[in-house]
């Protein structure tokens, strides 16, 4: 909660700046001291693209490189194509096409697929905040596949929205490693699982602009459901995020953003042990294994169970949320997140660039300095007894087809963690 209280007497400190920077601004913004008017145009349809080689290396899953790629406003239109091949311990592709503008500037549709032939999931021991960094498992996964869509409809704008999509797959169990990639125990005629999960959600966004707000408020609630499959929870999450942008001289912003997820279970999903097991093809009791090996296997099979009985909230850590710790470091059934982030526009331009690799035209360069704080719980009464933080700095270059390219450096309990990502943090 200290974070919240900072917030709020930093809100109250900044009104008054922002007030006057109103009364200076252009007289269309002064018109609308409490919606701040788009500074551009919203459907930007300025052709650009992007192929460069994305080189990886995840603590315990391993490293390689990938090549991704993507083409926006093809043809002058507002549709976008993207795609990235994996190569090395994670072997896989992914492609998705968005703003397919169905009704134009009304009702937009995204869809995307993507197989992983081989890849490993890091899996933390406990659920909670009380994890240790070393104390995880690697999941191999085979055969991996997903896809899915989202369906938008957009007015006054883009200052509302309702969004609807539908996600789904399969992937089946090879085995499972310790953090030194150690096999433990190998899946013998293990199930493919399917999943699926639809979501509906709205946006109202009071900002100055949807790709690159510097004034303003936005607001996004979401429902995500996840029916049963195979043996599965039926549950939903709830997830109410808001994030205000305050302006700090002429171009530059300090935001703020809070989150709190919670997962509701109508139905629990199996919690036998044994049942569990033979699903996934494992025998925790085999005799060959050493003790140590028989409770890592039990552990996997422990955090299926708590996801059969409690679901799973929006986890932290990450590109998002807690930059400084890996994807799904913390996960629990409610979660609840702080962050602020000061970001200093250094330039505020026009500028075509043509790199062979990429063309766009950049429109800011941009530094910024986070802090963030989290903490999660399959109880909800024990949601803030534990938090973490992280903090750092990022550079920033947001083009004007609407594309953030991002680089964050981030400092935390687990130690220091560098991401580079597309587009800015915080969002659903």
């Amino acid at each position: 909660m200290k974070l919240f209280f900072i917030t709020l007497c930093l809100f109250i400190a900044l009104v008054p700046a922002a007030r006057a920077a109103d009364e200076t601004a252009d007289s269309s913004v002064a018109k609308y001291p409490y919606l701040a008017d788009r500074r551009k145009e919203q459907f930007e349809t300025s052709f650009a693209y992007a192929v460069f080689p994305f080189p990886y290396a995840l603590p315990g899953i391993g490293k390689g490189l990938a090549l991704a790629g993507g083409a926006m406003n093809i043809a002058h239109t507002y549709t976008d194509a993207y795609g990235i091949v994996y190569g090395g311990d994670v072997q896989g592709m992914a492609a998705g096409v968005g703003d397919i503008h169905i009704i134009p500037r009304t009702l937009i549709l995204d869809v995307g697929a993507g197989e992983v032939n081989k890849a490993s999931i890091q899996n933390f021991r406990e659920r909670g905040m009380s994890s240790d960094k070393d104390n995880y498992l690697l999941l191999d996964i085979d055969n991996s596949e997903y896809y899915g869509g989202r369906l938008t409809a957009t007015f006054f704008d883009r200052r509302f929205e309702m969004y609807g999509a539908w996600y789904g797959g399969a992937s089946k169990l090879h085995g499972i490693r310790d953090k030194d990639g150690n096999v433990i125990v190998v899946a013998q005629d293990a199930s493919r699982r399917q999943f699926h999960r639809t979501l509906i959600g709205t946006r109202l966004d009071l900002t100055d602009d949807y790709d690159d707000p510097r004034r303003g408020a936005r607001l996004d609630v979401t429902r995500s459901s996840s029916p049963p499959s195979d043996s599965g929870p039926d549950f939903s999450v709830m997830d109410y995020n808001i994030t205000a942008y305050l302006p700090i001289g002429k171009r530059s912003t300090w935001a703020f953003n809070f989150l709190r997820s919670d997962a509701v279970v109508s139905h629990q999903g199996e919690t036998d042990p044994a049942k569990i097991q033979n699903q996934q093809g494992i025998n925790c009791s085999n005799p060959s294994l050493t003790p140590q090996q028989q409770q890592y296997c039990t552990d996997a099979v422990n955090l299926t169970i708590a996801n059969n009985t409690y679901g799973t909230a929006t986890s932290l850590g990450g590109f998002s949320r807690l930059r400084s710790y890996p994807q799904g470091r913390y996960s629990g059934a409610h979660t609840q997140f702080y962050g602020t982030e000061f970001r200093w526009n250094l330039t505020d331009e026009n500028t075509p660039f043509d790199l062979f690799i990429m063309k766009d035209i950049r429109t800011s360069l941009q530094l910024a300095a986070f802090y963030e704080l989290g903490s999660t719980a399959d109880l909800s009464s024990d949601v803030g007894k534990t938090w973490r933080e992280s903090y750092g700095i990022g550079f920033r270059m947001v083009t004007a087809s609407g594309v953030v390219f991002r680089a964050d450096l981030a400092n935390g309990h687990d130690g220091i963690a560098t991401d580079v990502f597309i587009g800015y943090p915080w969002e659903i």
